[in-house]
């Protein structure tokens, strides 16, 4: 059994701890790819314009400051999301595993599941799964739901041509290499109201405010973006001129050079690949410009926020429905000379998590409890006062929601690839790669620069940390298998239909 695996908490804590959740509450749930701390209730770049998600934290939105994802990568994080279990005990560590495909997470539950069958209408639009091409079909996970919508339309850049312009470097070159996905620019007609994420959160509205439910419902809305490429209207570049934009701190990173047992360099050459990205940047003299075309989508993101929460607050659902809002793990923007995700350091681990419940949350709330997005399965049916799932390993967080304020600070885990851990409790992190020790203390070295691992006054506290990694990982699921022109093929129709 996990270390991880939480005590199941009876339906008598939400009467005991004084929780004042209404009966039948509804669930929105938001999903948004790939969004880091540069938020505004999180503060991780004041530069960046969020009043949407400013105005959610001023209203009940309380933003949980020590959240983590349990993995580091779209596919088995949002697998360990949805099914409330962990990598390590499902075997699904990367993007090219189906969760329907993978023994250990086939046959569970997922929370939409869960809520459905405990008298729940569950519905969704937009990114909630990792989507997988099959023989038949792009799975998106609509076998989770009640109903599944596929929003059509959407709008690329204004250039057919790859890289567009925003990749041209100083000397008028544009980049070469692999990761041509690592691009952005200005999108045709650069109208809000046409991108796919924009009209997703419209598909809400009209939910909100022409659907009479039966039930209590369970709404999924995932946004893309600010996922590559990073298309989006040209006004949201013109919010940050190159001239004001500065750039995270970048140190010599030490981190190459960390050694395992067998005194082997444990990044090497996965970490200079996963650095081409901002390499290439640096090289073209195009850091700022993707620095900028990153704050822009983000901007754009919190604009198609602020329509789906002003639907929902103008609607008859306002008062007894459940936000929660969550990205699915981090990104660096240029910290540890990288630009992406992955790995197991700060920047890709930490992710925003804020929650409203109509009566309980307060306003401009910051709660410091240590949690992870796998605790959501559990805390949402405790708040929603349905049976937690016995097989859920996240812990429910519902009393933290009641009492914000309380000590919260029960370690958390997160997993990239398989073997590979990292273990926070709220000041430091312990992550053990490919057998590398490294520990940091985030009360001194917030941004993860001074390795503590191999300091002798700090054996006791890395010791306590990695008696909590788990001493089983699961096998990897098969990856997914299909013919390459078969899937071309599924994209081709798929993108037809949704013209």
């Amino acid at each position: 059994m996990s270390k991880f695996k939480t005590l199941l908490i009876g339906l008598s804590l939400i009467i005991s701890s004084g929780l004042a959740a209404k009966e039948n509450m509804n669930v929105l749930f938001i999903a948004i790819d790939d969004l880091n701390d540069w938020i505004g209730p999180m503060g991780g770049n004041p530069a960046v314009k969020t009043p949407n998600f400013d105005k959610f934290y001023a209203n009940g939105g309380m933003s949980m400051y020590k959240a983590h994802s349990p993995s580091t990568v779209c596919g088995p994080a949002r697998s360990a999301i949805m099914t409330g279990k962990h990598c390590f005990n499902t075997g699904v560590y990367g993007n090219e595993t189906n969760i329907k495909n993978a023994p250990k997470a086939k046959d569970l539950l997922t929370i939409p599941q869960w809520f459905s069958k405990h008298g729940y209408h569950s519905l969704s639009a937009g990114k909630i799964f990792h989507k997988h091409p099959t023989a038949e079909k792009i799975d998106h996970g609509q076998w989770a739901f009640d109903e599944h919508h596929i929003i059509k339309g959407g709008i690329g850049a204004n250039n057919k041509e790859r890289p567009v312009n925003g990749l041209l470097g100083i000397d008028g070159q544009k980049m070469k290499g692999k990761g041509i996905e690592f691009d952005w620019g200005p999108t045709v007609k650069n109208d809000t109201t046409l991108m796919k994420d924009y009209k997703t959160a419209d598909w809400a509205v009209d939910q909100f405010q022409n659907r009479s439910f039966d039930k209590p419902f369970f709404m999924a809305v995932g946004f893309a973006k600010p996922h590559l490429p990073w298309f989006v209207p040209q006004k949201y570049f013109d919010m940050y001129p190159l001239d004001k934009i500065e750039l995270p701190e970048i140190q010599e990173n030490p981190h190459e050079k960390i050694i395992n047992a067998e005194g082997k360099f444990i990044y090497g050459k996965s970490f200079r690949d996963d650095s081409k990205r901002w390499g290439r940047a640096e090289k073209y003299g195009v850091t700022k410009n993707a620095t900028q075309a990153y704050m822009a989508t983000v901007t754009f993101v919190d604009d198609c926020l602020g329509h789906l929460l002003d639907g929902l607050n103008n609607s008859p659902y306002a008062d007894n429905t459940i936000v929660v809002l969550w990205g699915d793990h981090g990104w660096h923007l240029g910290e540890k000379k990288r630009f992406g995700k992955c790995l197991l350091w700060q920047e890709s681990t930490r992710v925003p998590l804020m929650i409203k419940v109509p009566g309980v949350t307060p306003n401009k709330k910051q709660c410091n409890g240590v949690v992870n997005l796998i605790d959501l399965y559990p805390t949402l049916s405790e708040l929603c006062n349905i049976p937690v799932n016995p097989t859920n390993d996240g812990r429910s967080f519902a009393k933290l929601v009641n009492k914000p304020s309380m000590k919260w600070n029960k370690p958390t885990l997160t997993t990239w690839l398989e073997g590979n851990h990292r273990i926070y409790d709220g000041r430091y992190s312990y992550i053990n790669w490919r057998g590398g020790d490294e520990l940091y203390d985030h009360k001194n070295d917030p941004m993860e620069h001074n390795n503590l691992a191999n300091k002798p006054e700090y054996v006791k506290i890395m010791a306590k940390l990695k008696a909590l990694v788990p001493t089983h990982n699961e096998p990897g699921s098969p990856r997914n298998t299909f013919d390459q022109s078969k899937m071309k093929e599924l994209y081709k129709k798929q993108t037809a239909l949704m013209k």
